[in-house]
């Protein structure tokens, strides 16, 4: 999906929703500049219809637009058959933690507030994609079975009972880590860092808010999680139930002690 040219990205395209144009036409400069190609729209109205006809690499949405809401779009592309996997990155004045919170809750993958610097903002867009793209060795990797869980790190596919989940990218990889270290604890800091990378904007509070993400589409009850535990003060770990079984390239894996 992406090359690289002189150090840039290119052939990503990236749709911008910001009503101010002063504010769009610089981040449109800076990301052009940088090698992406980027569709800029004053308001939300017609951004899902141009996304269905030629789907952008990444999403980067303003919250306060004329003729939408940035969050209400949000969860309209989580909930669309075809654009639910697509990256989206915040771009808003709206600096409140609770609304930080609410952007990464309803299915973002990054939230950027005003003002900003346009290197990071660049950065911050490429650290999405990267996470979003497989790894190379994830094509080596085999399917992982944990009781009615199937995660296939090659496709980035979660099916639970047989069913396919729709998971962002940063949330697969989470599942995908604590999932392949059954029964060890791990802390925020540390999954930042496995999964997040060095290119990490975010802070250890975003880690509650995927996890939560994920207990919604594993757990039959995400308050009385089976898989995914929480060490009060420690952090997270996956544990595989006693009467399930985990199963790699077709050996069985056992819990560490716990």
């Amino acid at each position: 999906m992406w090359a690289e040219a002189k150090g840039d990205w290119v052939s990503q395209t990236v749709f911008l929703l910001e009503d101010d144009v002063d504010i769009s036409r610089l981040v449109q400069y800076h990301l052009e500049k940088a090698g992406f190609t980027v569709r800029a729209f004053e308001t939300g109205r017609s951004v899902v219809s141009e996304a269905e006809l030629t789907p952008p690499a990444l999403f980067l949405l303003d919250v306060m637009v004329p003729e939408g809401d940035g969050m209400d779009l949000c969860r309209r592309l989580r909930a669309h058959g075809s654009l639910n996997a697509v990256p989206i990155i915040f771009l808003t004045a709206r600096a409140a933690e609770n609304d930080r919170v609410r952007g990464l809750e309803l299915g973002a993958d990054d939230y950027i507030t005003k003002p900003f610097g346009t290197r990071e903002l660049v950065a911050r867009v490429r650290a999405v994609l990267r996470r979003s793209e497989p790894k190379a060795e994830a094509a080596e990797a085999s399917v992982l079975n944990i009781d009615d869980l199937q995660i296939d790190s090659a496709a980035m596919q979660l099916r639970v009972k047989g069913e396919l989940v729709v998971m962002t990218a940063t949330e697969f990889r989470l599942l995908d880590y604590l999932a392949r270290h059954p029964g060890r604890m791990f802390s925020r800091d540390h999954l930042l860092d496995a999964v997040w990378g060095d290119s990490r904007f975010v802070t250890p509070r975003s880690v509650d808010v995927y996890v939560r993400r994920i207990r919604e589409k594993i757990e039959v009850d995400p308050e009385t999680p089976r898989y995914l535990k929480t060490m009060r003060g420690a952090g997270y770990r996956f544990e595989i139930p006693k009467a399930g079984a985990a199963i790699q390239a077709g050996a069985s894996i056992a819990a560490e002690s716990i």
